[in-house]
């Protein structure tokens, strides 16, 4: 069996516009492992057989990103219950311990009564369109 790859790559995010809403330029490069729990899986799979010095633009489905928009995940709150919050805006993300589970939402929209939060990731349901370039491929040592 052959070992997995660690894959050493710049990348710049770009959104429908194309314009960069992320990047590794002007710091680290990300580094993983093949198989990594912490990469997004059309990563992977864009980079797997690659070499150091390819560039290539990939867009990555939800499916094989964060995921298709799940609303089950968006919750109307009562205003009151934010209390201590002295203004709550679009935008505001709180930590919740919903279920024993610590868990981020963020705020969608807010009236007199009540605050939208959506547990979504930021990024799901969208297709990201990546601009790579692999620095360095090695066999993982472990």
């Amino acid at each position: 069996m052959k070992d997995k790859m660690v894959y050493t790559v710049n990348y710049w995010l770009k959104n429908e516009a194309g314009e960069v809403v992320d990047t590794s330029e002007g710091g680290e490069p990300m580094v993983f492992k093949q198989g990594s729990v912490n990469v997004i899986k059309g990563l992977q799979q864009a980079v797997e057989g690659r070499n150091a010095g390819d560039k290539l633009d990939v867009v990555i489905p939800p499916e094989l990103a964060y995921g298709k928009h799940d609303p089950a995940l968006m919750s109307q709150i009562p205003v009151s219950s934010f209390d201590g919050v002295e203004q709550i805006v679009k935008g505001m993300k709180f930590q919740t311990n919903t279920g024993g589970e610590a868990q981020v939402v963020q705020v969608v929209a807010v009236d007199e009564k009540e605050v939208t939060v959506d547990a979504n990731h930021p990024l799901a349901g969208l297709a990201l369109n990546f601009e790579l370039e692999i620095i360095k491929v090695q066999e993982s040592v472990d």
